[in-house]
This record gives structure tokens, C-alpha cells and sequence, in this order.
């Protein structure tokens, strides 16, 4: 794994979470980077993802309430998520595609995913 995601947790409906995601090693280049979210017993599904670019695509469910951005500087993307809602809840997972980086001797090259984090909104 080396993607690591952060701010989830334990909301009430109309709350509001910060997530980042933030590569462990030094990355070389990426291209799109964005979040992905599970709920139990349901398939994984795209919430918003942005291009290098700073294009950003939002899921409709949360277009206007959830809000990506990126610091490629540092290669970390974000998701603001506001007015949240218990349809919301789920294991929140990071992705980096197009993703290229050398630590030690290990080459990375291709699309991956951070270990996720819950994100539970109470009613």
C-alpha cells in the first residue's frame, strides 16, 4: 500500500468530513487521482475523481455537496464533503492511476488504491 487516506469518522446528517490521501513514498508522476466508496454488501463506486489537469467528475449523488481538489506538489488529493447524509456512509478508498514512482528497489507503475476509511453518518 502506499497511499494513505485519512479523515473519517463519525458524523451526524448535515455534517461535514475533510478527506486526504496522500502517497508514503515519493512519487514520480500521476495522472487522475480520486475517491471511491463501498457500502456493506454493495459494489464499489466512483464519488469523484480529478485529472492532473484540475478536471474534476463528480458522482451525481453528491454533485454540490462533496468538493475534490488536489496539491500536486505534494501529490495529495482531498475531498470535502458537506451536508452529509446516512447514504453517505461507507469505506471511503483513494486511487491514483497512471501512478509511477522508485522506492528503494521496488518500481511502481499503474493504478492503485490506498486501504480506505469509514465514513459512518448518523440520522
Amino acid at each position: 500500500v502506499i497511499l494513505e487516506e485519512s479523515g473519517g469518522g463519525l458524523v451526524q446528517a448535515g455534517g461535514s468530513l475533510r478527506l486526504s490521501c496522500t502517497p508514503i513514498i515519493k512519487i514520480l508522476s500521476v495522472d487522475t487521482m480520486g475517491w471511491y466508496r463501498q457500502a456493506p454488501g454493495e459494489p464499489r463506486e466512483l464519488v469523484a475523481t480529478m485529472s492532473r489537469s484540475n478536471r474534476a467528475n463528480y458522482a451525481d449523488s453528491v454533485k454540490g455537496r462533496f468538493t475534490i481538489s488536489r496539491d500536486n506538489a505534494k501529490d495529495t488529493v482531498y475531498l470535502q464533503m458537506n451536508d452529509l447524509k446516512p447514504e453517505d456512509t461507507g469505506l471511503y478508498f483513494c486511487r491514483a492511476e497512471g501512478l509511477t514512482a522508485v522506492d528503494r528497489d521496488t518500481y511502481y507503475d499503474g493504478d492503485y488504491w490506498g486501504q480506505g476509511t469509514q465514513v459512518t453518518v448518523s440520522s
